[in-house]
């Protein structure tokens, strides 16, 4: 009895990568013939990133019927307070990123581009421009993985241990990709099938380890975030958007100074995430549960 139980539960840990293989499968043939029909118009890498996350979004509905899951169990709240989550969620992200690149800026590791135009408009435009496609983002990313794999898991096992997956499949899907380009007319119904094996070969990379804790760190915070408050997933979209929006107009606002004594505190990943990030988050989330506990009030 023991052994079957074992067995179920490293099903349910696998079951999202069998989904991810699935859908990185249609998207490798979906890509072979999109390319045909446009001749190269896009990126025939870009088609497999953005198929995958396209059947990875639609592989919520009938994993909802699945599991008998409705839009508030996923995390969906009423639209005003749907809103005003994402709107809180903003501020927390604000607030909980900021300090990182101030601190990157003092130490001089953030340094700023003198080669930009720096004119209001310029300003402006980057400012929604960039915050629109964060929450393009987001608005992906968040019902995937706060959404139906949290809840999915937290069904079948310990919340703590559907965080700790959720986030491991959050942090693993960002390296998932291929350097490799290949020509038009070298394009065949398996070349998309060699990315992925690449794309899965590049998981073995040391070099990713310090990106990688950072974003499994931010997949743990976000996770918390979920799972403390009900019918969250405002809040974790808001956040999510206002980091990778702080993220986005850093790399345009400022360079790395691959000079700096503190460079090891940023990966190569996207100057942003690294030790610095995933030290800061870690703090964050065990300062929020020593709150927690000590604000308890006495049985």
């Amino acid at each position: 009895m023991g052994r079957f139980s074992r067995m179920r539960r490293c099903a349910y840990v696998l079951a999202p990568l069998m989904v991810l293989l699935f859908a990185t499968f249609l998207a490798c043939i979906l890509a072979y013939f999109l390319v045909l029909i446009w001749d190269d118009a896009l990126s025939f890498r870009t088609i497999i990133r953005k198929s995958t996350q396209l059947f990875l979004v639609l592989s919520i509905f009938p994993a909802m019927h699945y599991l008998k899951l409705n839009k508030f169990d996923l995390g969906f709240s009423a639209r005003p307070r749907f809103i005003k989550q994402v709107l809180q969620g903003v501020g927390l992200g604000f607030i909980t990123l900021m300090p990182v690149f101030i601190v990157l800026y003092l130490l001089g590791v953030n340094i700023i581009d003198d080669s930009q135009p720096w004119t209001l408009f310029w300003i402006s435009k980057k400012l929604v421009i960039e915050l629109l496609l964060a929450l393009l983002i987001s608005l992906f990313e968040e019902p995937v993985f706060r959404g139906i794999l949290l809840t999915g898991l937290s069904k079948k096992m310990s919340v703590w241990t559907a965080i700790i997956i959720s986030a491991f499949y959050y942090a693993i899907l960002h390296f998932l990709d291929s350097k490799t380009q290949i020509p038009a007319q070298e394009i065949n119904l398996f070349s998309g099938f060699k990315l992925l094996g690449e794309a899965f070969t590049h998981l073995l990379n040391p070099e990713i380890l310090s990106a990688f804790f950072a974003l499994f760190a931010v997949g743990v915070f976000l996770g918390v975030l979920r799972t403390q408050v009900k019918a969250s997933l405002g809040l974790c979209i808001g956040c999510h958007a206002c980091w990778v929006w702080q993220i986005k107009l850093s790399k345009s606002l400022f360079n790395i100074n691959p000079s700096s004594d503190y460079l090891y505190l940023v990966s190569n990943y996207d100057g942003v995430v690294g030790p610095l990030v995933t030290t800061w988050l870690t703090l964050a989330i065990v300062g929020y549960f020593m709150y927690q506990r000590l604000n308890l009030p006495s049985p």
